[in-house]
């Protein structure tokens, strides 16, 4: 991951700021910075959403094919998940890149494995032989810290933005079963992104921790947290990044600050979403390729 190189003065700065509440930027230990978020940028996927989080930069791109469901899961579709790290830092060219690549995939399946989280069972068309499957391509534009949380947002944005082509099974007298496509583009079913969890990563700086770290507040942090929350305050994973170590009072700690922000989060992405929407096609497009 994306680093910086602080001296021990910058570092006891940042530390002593972050334990009287008062970050570098001027924000508390418990506030996100200023997010932009545009959805519908990407022509030729079924969802895309922007997430830009000051420097860092996230694109995501879903596209709905049709496959075959898994045979532990015959009557639910699934998503795939794909994370490229094309960022400008040295660091993230070749091999560490593709490590940190593989470490948000892995995390992402293991946000969305809660059985709540999507509604795999309307992906469904028709059990055992056809489903939709969501192939969702994350691109990492840009690291400027704390891209796990700007990660899972621009996620729910692309997947509140997928329509899915609706498809009927028609069946022959032979028993043949034919799948017609609708040719109304806006004949299109919606997936409800209600339950889907956002990544709140809470870093432990000194004896306090904070949420949306930037670069230099990474630097300083030995241990960190990923805790997905769903809109309702529900954690459904959590992971502990870094080499240093949590005692449990400061897991609980971190825990129930992570469900607090995460509900907070959840309801300002959905409020931006909503907006976004009702402004319909009238709407400019300033974000990626607009």
């Amino acid at each position: 991951m994306a680093s910086v190189v602080l001296s021990e003065a910058e570092k006891l700065y940042i530390v002593h700021g972050v334990q009287e509440d008062l970050r570098v930027d001027g924000r508390g230990c418990e506030d996100y910075r200023c997010a932009e978020v545009e959805t519908d940028v990407v022509s030729n996927t079924s969802g895309s959403a922007r997430v830009k989080l000051v420097e860092t930069d996230i694109l995501v791109g879903i596209k709905a094919e049709m496959g075959t469901p898994k045979l532990e899961k015959p009557d639910e579709g699934y998503l795939e998940f794909f994370v490229d790290c094309s960022s400008n830092s040295p660091e993230l060219e070749g091999r560490g890149g593709e490590e940190l690549g593989t470490d948000i995939a892995n995390t992402l399946y293991r946000v969305f494995s809660c059985e709540n989280s999507v509604d795999l069972k309307s992906l469904c068309i028709n059990p055992k032989e056809h489903c939709w499957v969501l192939y969702v391509d994350v691109l990492l534009l840009e690291c400027g810290g704390n891209i796990f949380d700007a990660i899972s947002i621009a996620v729910k944005a692309a997947l509140f933005n997928t329509r899915i082509p609706k498809v009927r099974v028609l069946e022959d007298e032979e028993g043949t079963k034919e799948i017609e496509l609708s040719d109304d583009p806006y004949d299109c079913i919606r997936l409800s992104v209600d339950e889907v969890p956002c990544i709140v990563t809470l870093s432990k700086i000194g004896y306090r921790h904070v949420v949306d770290a930037t670069l230099q507040e990474e630097a300083c942090s030995l241990a960190s947290l990923l805790i997905s929350v769903t809109s309702k305050g529900a954690i459904t994973s959590m992971k502990k990044v870094g080499k240093g170590s949590l005692d449990p009072e400061s897991i609980f700690e971190m825990m129930e600050t992570g469900q607090r922000v995460g509900k907070a989060l959840h309801i300002a992405l959905q409020k931006i979403l909503d907006e976004e929407e009702n402004l319909g096609t009238s709407r400019p497009k300033v974000g990626f390729l607009g």
